[in-house]
Formats: structure tokens, sequence, C-alpha cells
């Protein structure tokens, strides 16, 4: 199966990629957002508390809480741990890759499961 960001770059126009250096904050924990992120290339870290909780990879996405919940609140802190190009993806967009490609929707689903398992995990 495709990993999110796959479909994402598809869907993309090159001004929807921003590159971060390393540390730059993608989103504080608190905020409100309308938008979820693909990593085309680097690391980012997850932070609760300002503790790291999860580094997620390449291909993976992340923050799509924010366009899922009513409130938009994000939970977390987005840091990019090493130099990164991520893909910014508005709920327009993110429901026009459910509809063109089905699979994208397990494809998320699936990447937020596994990641909320090794966490669940490593408690």
């Amino acid at each position: 199966m495709l990993k999110p960001i796959e479909t994402i770059k598809v869907l993309l126009t090159s001004s929807k990629i921003q590159s971060l250096r390393a540390g730059e904050i993608i989103f504080p924990q608190g905020s409100t957002g309308y938008v979820m992120y693909g990593i085309i290339e680097g690391e980012v870290e997850m932070l609760l508390d300002e503790k790291v909780i999860e580094t997620i990879q390449q291909g993976d996405v992340f923050g799509q809480g924010a366009l899922l919940h009513s409130d938009h609140l994000r939970t977390s802190t987005a840091r990019a741990k090493i130099d990164c190009k991520i893909a910014v993806i508005d709920q327009e967009h993110f429901l026009f890759a459910v509809q063109e490609t089905p699979l994208f929707a397990l494809e998320v689903m699936r990447s937020y499961s596994d990641r909320f398992r090794r966490l669940k995990l490593s408690l």
C-alpha cells in the first residue's frame, strides 16, 4: 500500500510545500489548526508538555486531528527534528484526496493507528 505522502504529492502544487530548519516549530501544543502535514523529506518530533513522545519519519502524515475534530485543537507540539520539506494539506485538499483516492483515507487511518499503538506500547 502507498504511504499517505505519495497521494499528497500528486495532489499538491509546490506552493503548498514548506521548507523547515531543524528545531523549527511547525505548530505548538494548544494552538488551533486547520491543516495537516505530510513529510516529504526529513523527520518531525511530536512533543507533549515539551517531552518528545515520537518521531515521525519521511513519508508519513501528522496533524490530521485538527481537520477531524470540531475544536481544531493541536494536542501536541510538532518540531522539525532535522531539516524538512513538508506538504500542507487543508480540509478541501484532504477531502479531495479521499474522494479521488479512497485508499488515502485508509492510509491515513493506518498511519494514525500504527503511531497510536506504538505510543501505547511505550507507556
